[in-house]
């Protein structure tokens, strides 16, 4: 199937006619009053680029233009802003910054919020929120007093990932990860596995819950033991307490954790998937050296990015019909960390 064509933007359109976004966005919205003086040649060579290459403007970004300043600001709870392109949040800002430049809107990252207890805090004494039409949330784990606190405000935002009621429900986009891990659950029962494990990271969060809800849902039936173990210790003593309790695969939550576990069977002369099959439950959230490729699943971070523009700018211009609460599927991959486990071996 063929890559369809990527649209044409105001950013396009810009560097095409050697001219700067906002001359672009002035003359699309016929801009003509005193304070706005832009030449005639200038337009003229901006509305020859438009027709050239069929540009159309949004009609999302048309409505946002008539009503509001088209700024939308990004809040994340780390206390580091990430920059690295391996980093976890990487993808999600790229699809945030792709849509958001695609209904020309501009990004107000904020950036000045205090941290407490390692994580920056939305409300404080100088809270700058209101420079902003609406807000994406981003973070492992978002306060859900502060979720109350928007709901109750009206203030306009959207959370990047599944998120529990605050006081109210709250709109968000998210990863369906209750139904990825249940896949690939049942794809290891088709591997004859049967003594399966969940391996934590002891968290709360939203995302970890919806995990440990879709392998206790697939694992725990008529034909498997799915058992819920928490990470104690490091990842020797883990691989022997798995290996003696008679486990045949490990669906691991964090992927250091899985890379981890995977160095410390080989120290053992053990061989994954031979000896001991491991299940990444998504993306690494920080950059980890390996050259596996893990059996697990792919968030969809871009995507995840793009949509939480577009919720938000529904949110914002009043076109959403009603609450908005998406839950995208994960990407399963393969991998060669998943075998079939040898029926000659006791596993209790």
């Amino acid at each position: 199937m063929s890559t369809p064509p990527r649209r044409v933007t105001q950013r396009d359109i810009a560097r095409m006619a050697g001219v700067s976004q906002a001359t672009v966005s002035l003359v699309l919205n016929n801009r003509t009053d005193a304070e706005v003086r832009i030449a005639p040649e200038t337009r003229d060579r901006v509305l020859r680029v438009i027709a050239e290459t069929g540009y159309a403007a949004d009609p999302v970004a048309r409505r946002l233009a008539s009503r509001f300043n088209r700024i939308i600001g990004v809040f994340t709870y780390e206390p580091a802003f990430p920059s690295g392109s391996r980093d976890f949040f990487h993808p999600f800002l790229l699809g945030i910054e792709e849509y958001a430049e695609s209904v020309g809107c501009d990004l107000l990252l904020f950036t000045s919020a205090p941290v407490v207890d390692g994580r920056r805090r939305i409300f404080h004494q100088d809270n700058r929120l209101r420079l902003a039409d609406g807000c994406i949330l981003l973070g492992r784990e978002i306060d859900g007093a502060e979720l109350h606190r928007l709901n109750r405000d009206g203030y306009p935002y959207v959370a990047v990932g599944r998120r529990d009621d605050a006081d109210g429900p709250v709109p968000y986009v998210g990863a369906d990860y209750a139904s990825a891990v249940a896949q690939l659950v049942e794809v290891a029962l088709r591997h004859g596995h049967r003594r399966l494990t969940y391996v934590s990271t002891g968290t709360t969060a939203e995302s970890s819950e919806d995990r440990r809800r879709g392998f206790r849902a697939a694992a725990t039936t008529a034909e498997a033991a799915g058992e819920m173990s928490e990470l104690a210790g490091d990842a020797d003593t883990t691989v022997d307490t798995l290996l003696a309790d008679g486990i045949t695969v490990a669906f691991v939550e964090d992927f250091a954790t899985a890379v981890a576990l995977e160095s410390a069977a080989r120290r053992r002369g053990l061989t994954v998937p031979g000896d001991l099959s491991i299940v990444t439950l998504g993306d690494p959230t920080v950059p980890v050296p390996t050259d596996i490729t893990f059996t697990g699943f792919r968030i969809p971070r871009e995507e995840m990015g793009r949509q939480s523009v577009e919720v938000l700018t529904g949110v914002i211009d009043g076109s959403a019909a009603g609450l908005q609460q998406r839950l995208l599927a994960c990407e399963l991959v393969e991998g060669i960390t998943l075998g079939t486990p040898d029926p000659a071996v006791d596993r209790r």
